[in-house]
Order: C-alpha cells, then sequence, then structure tokens
C-alpha cells in the first residue's frame, strides 16, 4: 500500500486577493532549495488512523499552530512519488515569524558519526497564489489549483499578480 500523508492548507483573503500558508523543510538536503520545495503542512499517518486527526496533528508539530472547527476538504492527490496526500483547508490567519517547529535529529555531515539537530521546518510564509504554484512541491499543486473554485471565489483572487515578490522570514 502507498503512503499516505494528510495537512492543512490555510489561506487568508488580503485586498481580494488569495493566499496561501506554506512552510519549506529544514535539514540540510533542503537549505538552498526554495522552487518546488515548500509544501502545505503535513505528515504520515499510519493504517487506521484519521487523516483529518493526523492532518490537525502535523500542523501543530510542524508550526505549533492548533485548529478546532470545520475545514474544507480538498480531496487527495497522488505525488509523483506514489505517496497519496489528502488535504483540507481553512482560512487562518498567522504570523510566519511565530510559528515554532518541532525537530528531527541527522548524522551531519554524513558518514561523519556526528548527530545534529535540525527543525522540520526551517521557515514558512503567505503567498499569493501564482507565487505558490512555483515554490510548491510540483505534486500538491493541485490543492491550490482547486482552492478558488472551492471558495466560490473569481479567478482574478487566485490569479492578481503580486508587486513585489513576497518576504521570506526564518525561524531559526
Amino acid at each position: 500500500m502507498a503512503k499516505q500523508s494528510a495537512g492543512i492548507l490555510m489561506y487568508r483573503l488580503t485586498s481580494g486577493r488569495l493566499e496561501v500558508f506554506l512552510v519549506h523543510p529544514g535539514g540540510p538536503f533542503w537549505a538552498k532549495k526554495d522552487k518546488a520545495a515548500w509544501s502545505i503542512p503535513k505528515g504520515e499517518y499510519e493504517e487506521g488512523e484519521d487523516p483529518l486527526d493526523a492532518a490537525r496533528r502535523e500542523l501543530t508539530e510542524e508550526t505549533g499552530i492548533s485548529l478546532d472547527g470545520a475545514l474544507l476538504d480538498l480531496g487527495e492527490l497522488r505525488q509523483p512519488s506514489r505517496k497519496v496526500v489528502r488535504a483540507w483547508a481553512t482560512e487562518h490567519d498567522c504570523d510566519p515569524s511565530k510559528i515554532s517547529s518541532n525537530t528531527f535529529t541527522l548524522e551531519w555531515p554524513p558518514k561523519s558519526g556526528k548527530q545534529q539537530e535540525f527543525p522540520e521546518i526551517d521557515r514558512a510564509e503567505w503567498f499569493p497564489i501564482p507565487v505558490a504554484r512555483m515554490k510548491l512541491h510540483r505534486g500538491q499543486v493541485g490543492f491550490i489549483d482547486k482552492l478558488p473554485e472551492s471558495l466560490g471565489l473569481p479567478e482574478e483572487s487566485a490569479t492578481e499578480a503580486e508587486d513585489e515578490p513576497p518576504k521570506q522570514l526564518g525561524l531559526f
């Protein structure tokens, strides 16, 4: 059976423009990657575990944000890796500089015998949809493509160009 992940895509409307909240993976492998490296906050869940419960857990572990209440089901997408990702959306604003992520331990540098701790998520940011399409891992772009229609928003709110690139904030 393919691995399964679940996540929550937070969104907000700013001056009539739809923006989504994305996270950047931490650790040395992702440190210098930007294009197609970002993700919705998500993580794997086990067979028999409720995917929505897993999505809420992963959001909290990766960002420190806890959400209750109804969420909009965006369905599932099969990733190029064959993993199946299920996502929900919710309108929720937050300050990306205030998020807190869990950590993981990795032997770094490789074959050095030294263990180092890294944040699972090293930064987060709000992006307008056109920028998010470039930043987001290609297997997850379908979620942000579904969002405007699912919300009943006009196409302009999702495609309006941005005057300047968004400021990225580092967490650690």
